[in-house]
């Protein structure tokens, strides 16, 4: 079958956008990207979002998008699967093209938080935890993170400090991110002086509320993928070679174990498996890290390093420049932002520019290949996406 290309991708900067709206930022990102593809357009949307019913009081948002964007008439709907919104939107555009269905499809990300109050966004952030038997108590989404934090680190023996090198280095890199929501380096003790939100978590290790917007072209076929790279004076073409989805109890309570997150585990399998790598041929990885420690469990159950050993391996220098991987030279959702729907199509955008070369921050080391993780509540959802770059 017709292997499935990237041939053009757009994003919008992560901020506060209360001057625009999601229609007006989506249609930013995704002309952006039809623009990257040489001016084709796409004939059919997919659209990863979150919380457009709960924030924006919008429904039929696949419809709006396309009509908003000048493309009114082609198939478009919207995919809710919480945090990982952006990546269930990419599996299904994958499974679009890869059928046959259509050559040419545009998958996106929108989310616009900034259109309620904190606590109310809170509160719809929260829905992505069970809701008769977590959010009825009161749990926030953060609570239920902070909980896995507390029990890591009095099983592994790690302090505060040890787990907030992550955030430490996010900011570095998103100093470079001209995208990035929070593009400024920080400090341990500002990082340690921030307020606690739920114990042991303080503001500084959690990713900010934010409104963005993020696009990719898919088209089936080498040959079209070549035409495209032509017109744009591109050599390099990005293959999205292997992707994964899988899912866990939504429920902390029912899980075989809290500190395992098993649908990550099984989405980087089936990913890999279908790209025909293994993790030692990943060069380069964008992993959600909604908090510092979903970062470090995302390293350990894609299989990047051993249950427990994640924080002592960062501190020591590992998944940054000129190792293998290389990791979220993008300040991943802690600084370069985090709107939820979009987060995976953020993902796989700044994946794409650093195959190709182009990515405008940190730079990776020429990889070959990538990796993006999306995960969606506390791993309730799980997306892997693998790339390849062809020369």
């Amino acid at each position: 079958m017709d292997s499935v290309f990237i041939v053009g991708v757009g994003m919008t900067k992560i901020s506060r956008f209360y001057e625009q709206s999601a229609r007006e930022l989506f249609s930013q990102a995704l002309w952006k990207a039809i623009e990257d593809a040489g001016g084709v357009k796409p004939k059919a949307l997919v659209i990863g979002n979150m919380m457009s019913s709960v924030l924006m009081n919008q429904d039929s948002l696949g419809a709006l998008l396309a009509d908003y964007a000048g493309l009114r008439g082609i198939p478009a709907f919207k995919v809710e699967a919480a945090c990982g919104s952006g990546g269930a939107a990419l599996y299904a555009g994958y499974a679009m093209v890869k059928a046959g269905i259509t050559d040419v499809v545009a998958v996106g990300g929108i989310e616009k938080q900034t259109e309620a109050t904190t606590p109310y966004v809170t509160r719809a952030l929260a829905q992505a935890a069970d809701a008769d038997f977590e959010v009825f108590y009161g749990v926030s989404f953060t609570g239920l993170n902070a909980m896995i934090a507390r029990l890591y680190m009095q099983l592994f023996g790690y302090s505060e400090e040890d787990l907030s090198h992550w955030p430490l280095k996010m900011h570095e890199y998103a100093s470079y991110n001209p995208y990035a929501q929070l593009p400024r380096k920080t400090s341990m003790k500002e990082i340690l002086e921030s307020p606690m939100i739920a114990d042991p978590i303080r503001l500084f290790h959690a990713a900010p509320l934010g409104d963005g917007a993020a696009a990719v072209l898919l088209v089936r076929g080498e040959e079209k993928a070549r035409e495209i790279a032509k017109s744009t004076g591109r050599d390099t073409l990005v293959e999205l070679a292997g992707i994964g989805m899988a899912t866990d109890s939504v429920d902390l309570a029912s899980r075989n174990n809290i500190l395992v997150m098993e649908s990550t585990v099984k989405a980087a399998q089936e990913a890999l498996k279908m790209a025909g790598l293994s993790l030692k041929d990943i060069d380069y990885a964008e992993i959600h890290d909604a908090f510092h420690i979903t970062g470090y469990a995302a390293l350990e159950d894609i299989g990047f390093a051993p249950k427990g050993e994640a924080p002592k391996l960062f501190k020591e220098g590992r998944f940054q420049k000129g190792d293998k991987p290389e990791v979220n030279f993008s300040g991943g959702l802690k600084a370069r932002g985090h709107p939820v729907g979009a987060t995976g199509i953020y993902q796989v955008v700044e994946s794409v520019m650093q195959l190709r070369g182009d990515f405008p921050g940190f730079k990776a080391s020429t990889p070959a290949t990538a990796l993006t993780h999306n995960i969606g509540g506390v791993s309730t959802i799980a997306v892997v996406s693998v790339l390849k770059r062809w020369r």
